[in-house]
Parts: structure tokens; sequence; C-alpha cells
């Protein structure tokens, strides 16, 4: 009688040591690797900052004329694809200003603050054509250029370079509500990369 018990033990723990032994190989062979510690694949993949893709235009951005401005995205200043509403884009100095102006002063859409752009330009800015004396290609704003903080009057110079009726040569000649004369200001490489740390941003003094 207990040579049967004892065999029906030894033949139950055969048994199980086999399932256990199946058990192994199948795992193996499927190439499964078992681990203990949990696995943290990584938060998903987000929007590239800085970039806006083709989906992110809304229909209303494509009615007027194309322009281009610059908000500011990861401490740099970066083009943003706008349209302005103005009869022609060469026939009024001052209008085209005032029109980039304003796209500058608005508050970024929510899928550009999402790709982490920004603006420094007050809503309370405003530009007016040049003076008697100043180039005729000067501009004025309602505060000194100077007075401005320097991310901000590098937006201003940056957007204005682009446009051919804004800039000569690349310099856009602004001045402010003072006595003082207009300056010429450039958009540079480094203006672009460095924003806060080129206050003058190559300004140049008017002869």
């Amino acid at each position: 009688m207990r040579s049967n018990r004892g065999r029906h033990r030894a033949l139950r723990s055969a048994g199980a040591l086999a399932g256990a032994v199946v058990c192994a190989v199948l795992t193996a062979g499927c190439g499964i690797r078992t681990t203990s510690v949990p696995v943290d694949a990584g938060a998903a993949p987000s929007r590239v900052p800085c970039s806006m893709s083709a989906e992110d235009v809304s229909t209303e951005a494509l009615k007027g004329i194309p322009v281009q401005i610059y908000l500011v995205c990861a401490s740099q200043l970066v083009t943003v694809d706008r349209t302005v509403q103005v009869h022609d884009a060469k026939s009024d100095r001052v209008q085209v200003a005032q029109a980039l102006l304003d796209e500058l002063q608005r508050e970024p859409a929510d899928d550009e603050r999402q790709a982490g752009f920004s603006t420094t330009v007050s809503a309370t800015l405003r530009i007016s054509a040049a003076r008697r004396g100043d180039p005729a290609t000067a501009l004025r704003l309602s505060e000194q250029p100077e007075d401005l903080p320097p991310q901000a009057l590098a937006q201003i110079v940056c957007t204005y370079a682009e446009s051919e009726s804004l800039a000569t040569d690349g310099t856009v000649l602004l001045g402010g509500p003072g006595n003082y004369a207009p300056r010429g200001y450039l958009c540079t490489s480094e203006t672009k990369a460095r924003p806060k740390s080129v206050p003058t941003l190559g300004a140049l003094e008017l002869p």
C-alpha cells in the first residue's frame, strides 16, 4: 500500500516537472524573454518644436497676401506663414508695415502655441510714416526702438527685412517718437539665433 502511494507521488512530481520544462521550451521558442522588471517604453512622441505642418494652416490663413513673420521659439526667431489683408503689398509702405506689426502683436494660434511659438511685441505699439527730414524709406514707431525689449525689436526688424517695400539692401530704417534720427537695423543670422543678446541688431547710424 505504501509502495503504491510512493509511486503515485513520484509520478505526480515527474509530471509537474515535465510540464514546467515544456512551458519553458515553448516560451523560449516564441522569442519571449521573461522579466520581473516592468518595462517603461517612455512617453509617446510629441509635436516637433518650432515646426508647423501644412495641415496646421487654417482656411482663414489662406485668404490675403502671404507673408512671413518672425516669432520666438526655443529662444530663437523662427518664421511663421501668415497672410495680411492689404490691397497691394507694395502700394502703401505704412499700411504694409502696420499689417505686419498687427500679425506680430497677435497671440499665436493654438497650433502655433503647441509648437512652442510666442511673441514679445506689445499690443500698444504703432507705426507711422517718415517725418520731414527723414530718409524716404524710414518708419517711425510709437516707442524708441532701443527702448523696446530686444526680442521684440528683433521680431520687428527681421519681419520688415523680409519685405521688399520696407527694407533697402536688407536694412530697415526705424525711428521713434523722439527727435532722434532713424537708425538702420540689420537682421543677421546672429540676430535670429540669439535675439536677446544682440540688442542693437547691428544698428547703423545714418549720416
